[in-house]
């Protein structure tokens, strides 16, 4: 990342977000830690204009497409007029300096060569802008903000709430905690939160739903494990599979960790849990170390039973498999921009591999909790309709859907019984 602006120039923000932008657009994800790589005191910002760009992704490209004659052969040039773009609109209070700004930034790429297109582009989009707003209001994918075939696949599956579900996504996604109920009461927790200035509602057996996301370094006991960020709809987990006292419980597919945690919170369990990559367990262990709470972590392909099974069959498992995130792009806008739709049967077929494999470890008359975090019915019930299909002993006790709105993510669930 450059270090020729000021720091706390929105300069040098505009051209950091830009070079995320870029590395995003040219398929990499910010879950890569993309945004760890710009200086702590220009993160804010430049995350702002990242996250932002990229859930308009769709409108800034109809812009330029409008504005530049032809493509850019300078990707990072591209991205830097999106987030000026995207800035000029989300804050049009001072448009003069964000031109100025994204002039001086483009002045650090290519020798300075496109500086006057910058300043063209943008001047000629704050001139013409009610009429682009017009030509974006016809553009559905432009006005949207989401690829055709993913708004395609959303009216199909729900032609009454699918508008709801494209809005959610082009929005800030909420921020709830969790309370570790073996530090601190639900109630007892929020009675402080007001003394810090900060306003939550109770949800749930322990959440909190904030009225505006902070920093986590406000969050009164954080470091101590008194809490933890964990959004509500990811919070139906551990309830759901409700494993008892002394259960022997998988976690198969693990990380960050937010999930297995809640379970561990709620009951004395023997918790395994899973994940393919060494560095994301590493997260889990982080995650327990700071709630003060035990397990046996291991990395592993939770389809691969061989390779980690010692035979002993467990009580309650969580497959929490990997999914195209289609219900929580508002918390990765990236998703919707470098997925295909070709990437749906990809992952509907390893899911179906996790699933058989992992119903061979639940003991009879245990249970598995099948998790997305999708909205594409052939990851959510479609699936489960399949795995029933091939395993027709298997019970579907319990089913919920949970569309995005403004309290929580999408995520689907299904609570199976294997019979005695």
């Amino acid at each position: 990342m450059s270090q020729s602006l000021p720091s706390d120039s929105l300069a040098f923000a505009l051209l950091n977000a830009a070079q995320v932008v870029t590395a995003v657009v040219g398929g990499q994800s910010l879950a890569d830690g993309l945004l760890a790589k710009v200086p702590a005191v220009a993160r804010p910002a430049a995350q702002d204009l990242v996250y932002g760009s990229l859930r308009q992704y769709g409108r800034g490209g109809f812009f330029l497409s409008h504005l530049l004659e032809k493509p850019l052969g300078q990707p990072v040039v591209n991205a830097l007029l999106l987030v000026a773009l995207y800035r000029l609109e989300s804050r049009p209070d001072s448009p003069h300096t964000v031109v100025d700004q994204a002039v001086r930034a483009a002045g650090q790429v290519a020798g300075g060569r496109f500086k006057g297109l910058v300043n063209g582009v943008l001047r000629n989009f704050l001139r013409r802008q009610e009429e682009l707003l017009a030509a974006v209001a016809a553009d559905e994918v432009a006005s949207l903000t989401h690829p055709e075939w993913w708004l395609r696949r959303l009216k199909t599956a729900y032609p009454e709430d699918w508008p709801a579900i494209v809005a959610a996504g082009n929005t800030p996604p909420p921020m709830a905690l969790r309370v570790n109920r073996r530090r601190a009461g639900r109630d007892d927790y929020a009675s402080g939160l007001p003394d810090v200035g900060i306003e939550a509602w109770p949800r749930g057996e322990d959440g909190l739903l904030l009225a505006r996301p902070v920093p986590v370094d406000r969050l009164p006991g954080f470091a101590e494990g008194l809490v933890s960020v964990q959004d509500l709809g990811a919070q139906r987990a551990a309830a759901l599979l409700d494993p008892a006292p002394g259960s022997r419980v998988l976690d198969a597919c693990a990380a960050p960790g937010g999930k297995t945690a809640h379970i561990l919170e709620r009951a004395d369990v023997d918790l395994l849990a899973l994940d393919l990559k060494p560095a994301r367990c590493r997260r889990i262990q982080d995650n327990l170390d700071r709630l003060g709470l035990q397990a046996q972590v291991r990395a592993a392909d939770a389809s691969r039973i061989d390779q980690w099974w010692d035979g002993n069959p467990f009580d309650a498992v969580l497959a929490d498999v990997p999914c195209t995130a289609s219900g929580v792009v508002r918390r990765h806008p990236d998703a919707k921009w470098l997925r295909r739709e070709a990437d749906i049967a990809g992952f509907a077929r390893a899911q179906a591999a996790l699933l058989d494999a992992l119903w061979r470890v639940v003991k009879p008359g245990g249970k598995l909790l099948y998790a997305t975090c999708s909205v594409f019915p052939e990851e959510d019930a479609g699936q489960v309709d399949g795995f029933v299909a091939r395993q027709p002993e298997a019970l579907r006790c319990h089913e919920e859907l949970l569309l995005p709105d403004a309290e929580h993510d999408g995520f689907y669930y299904c609570l199976l019984e294997k019979p005695l």
